[in-house]
């Protein structure tokens, strides 16, 4: 006898992303959507006990860099390990359509170098069967995904398409050029980009050290771009930049959603040498939305931090002539060498000098330096600072450091927060998460292989800031599932998503939220050539549902690969959409 429905998740309490209080009901899915929600009489094919357990929409991660991966792989881990059931890709300007042949080292060096993503293993893995940006969207539309993706067009690769060595060096786009990529902009929105993407910080380079090809990019070519896709009638914009004049680079944002009457998204965190701009940011950003403007800042929910390990990109012995002796020896021989008395007393010795850049100055920052331990801590106090445990027990910091890397046969890691952290408390987050134009984004997901592991921040959204928060107010349960579902998905145009009501996508998680934590980053070589990234894990997904499939059970993939390329935004179901 056939089943009333595909799939029912009986007696869960739904936290449903409008922001309402949670209440215990069935949820019943039929043909990707949701069928009911209530007490469900009728059985599903498949039925799953979500009885003390949330049920809450799959989380929409707005801001992930999975424009390599997705071409070789099937499944956008770490993402889909923390509930994300949609992404996003091609933020901050990078990514990899157009792209001419002649090209292609050009934008791998540029990704390398701002995202972290070793040379060898996109050189493999990337299949290059496109040239146009419509091309790769096609190439991506005819594989499977544990999520769905939305891709944008990235800034950089189309100034290089059109302008050669000239976008490359920054030269200031002409007439014709900015003509032809307001084109060529129209064509990719009407080929189902979700948006445009840009970078405007120098904290953007390629692995040689070059700015970001649009770091100085005009008003008038973004502008021009805007109304390109003004002339489609579709996309959203996304912008990172260093604010470095605030109240100018604002005004030229909002003249160009002004102009475009194209939404936009910025990146917005707490930074160590102005640590208070972001309330100015603020401020502009609620004016303009009270004008009614469409305009929002993605936001941390945790410190942006480094990671330092002797698997990583960096360590704090880096630098050292004694460490550049073993620096290519397989870990094994590496931590051998570490552990032989003279060895270490050689390096330990040793005077470094500061490199320049951020991450350079920073390996030997002990002030600032924590130990990652098994079970992550991500706000951090004073005392458990590198240099607070050496001055407690009479010790040198670089020697406390070198022997937390040491533990777990080498694998043990140290955290340097760096942006949203010049207080030493997770405050401004909470300022910044509390913010009604503010929605959870930066995850970074599929980039900063070998120094960031930042694609768990939806876990941290609940664990710290809904349950676990102690040095400050927390959110509430409500208001963390609306952000990172409905807030996120309305933000670049997926108003299919993002809700627990009849007719939206059937894309859920079953969480065990008295049981959901983070486990610690940790090292996998699983890339293409052999590639090492970090990875992070947790516990507490019971299942996690796409298009009424699951695709997770307790945090270990099934064989259902139900996600798809998203063609630009998407409408609400027709019932809610006439409401």
């Amino acid at each position: 006898m056939e089943k009333a429905f595909d799939l029912v998740v009986r007696g869960g309490t739904v936290v449903d992303g409008t922001g309402a209080p949670a209440f215990e009901a069935d949820v019943a899915v039929k043909d990707g959507r949701i069928a009911a929600i209530g007490r469900v009489a009728g059985s599903g094919a498949e039925e799953i006990d979500a009885r003390g357990q949330l049920v809450t929409p799959g989380f929409v991660d707005i801001h992930t860099h999975y424009d390599g991966q997705a071409t070789w792989d099937g499944r956008m881990q770490p993402s889909s390990w923390h509930g994300v059931t949609t992404v996003v890709m091609g933020n901050c300007g990078v990514g990899f359509a157009p792209c001419r042949p002649e090209d292609h080292d050009r934008l791998i060096r540029l990704m390398e170098g701002v995202e972290d993503i070793p040379f060898p293993v996109l050189t493999q893995g990337l299949p290059w069967n496109w040239e146009s940006y419509p091309d790769y969207l096609d190439s991506l539309a005819g594989r499977r995904f544990d999520v769905d993706i939305g891709s944008q067009l990235p800034h950089a690769a189309l100034r290089v398409f059109v302008m050669g060595e000239r976008g490359a060096d920054r030269e200031p786009a002409t007439e014709a050029d900015i003509h032809a990529m307001a084109a060529l902009a129209k064509r990719a929105m009407e080929a189902g980009s979700i948006g445009f993407a840009t970078s405007r910080t120098l904290n953007h380079r390629t692995s040689d050290g070059q700015p970001t090809p649009t770091l100085t990019a005009g008003e008038d070519e973004l502008t021009g771009i805007a109304m390109g896709m003004a002339a489609a009638g579709r996309g959203v914009l996304q912008v990172v930049s260093d604010f470095q004049d605030p109240e100018e680079e604002w005004a030229m944002l909002r003249r160009i959603v002004e102009r475009s009457g194209r939404p936009l998204s910025f990146s917005l965190v707490q930074s160590p040498r102005a640590p208070r701009s972001y309330r100015t940011l603020l401020d502009r950003l609620a004016q303009a939305n009270a004008d009614g403007l469409q305009m929002r800042a993605q936001v941390a929910s945790r410190p942006v931090g480094i990671l330092f390990g002797l698997e990583l990109t960096l360590n704090p012995f880096s630098q050292n002539a004694a460490f550049g002796e073993i620096k290519d020896r397989p870990l094994a021989e590496r931590v051998a060498a570490l552990r032989d008395p003279s060895f270490r007393a050689r390096l330990l010795g040793e005077e470094i000098e500061a490199q320049r850049g951020f991450a350079g100055s920073q390996p030997r920052n002990w002030a600032g330096m924590f130990l990652m331990d098994a079970e992550p801590d991500y706000e951090p106090t004073a005392d458990r600072t590198v240099a607070a445990i050496a001055e407690r027990h009479g010790r040198d910091p670089a020697e406390v450091a070198l022997d937390h890397m040491l533990t777990q046969d080498g694998r043990g890691m140290l955290y340097l927060p760096f942006l949203n952290y010049a207080d030493g408390n997770l405050d401004p987050a909470y300022e910044m998460l509390s913010h009604p134009d503010c929605v959870p984004g930066l995850s970074d997901g599929g980039a900063h292989v070998g120094m960031i592991c930042d694609g768990s921040f939806p876990t941290t959204n609940l664990v710290h800031w809904t349950r676990d928060r102690t040095r400050g107010p927390r959110l509430s349960l409500e208001h963390m599932i609306k952000a990172q579902c409905r807030d996120t998905a309305e933000t670049v145009g997926l108003h299919d998503r993002g809700l627990v009501q009849p007719g939206y996508r059937a894309d859920l998680n079953v969480i065990d939220y008295g049981r959901l934590k983070l486990k610690a980053p940790q090292v996998v070589h699983d890339l293409p050539a052999g590639g090492r990234r970090l990875i992070q894990r947790a516990e507490g997904y019971t299942a996690t549902i796409l298009a009424g499939q699951v695709t997770y059970r307790d945090g270990e993939p099934t064989d259902a690969l139900p996600g798809r390329l998203l063609r630009g935004g998407q409408a609400a179901p027709a019932k809610m959409a006439a409401e």
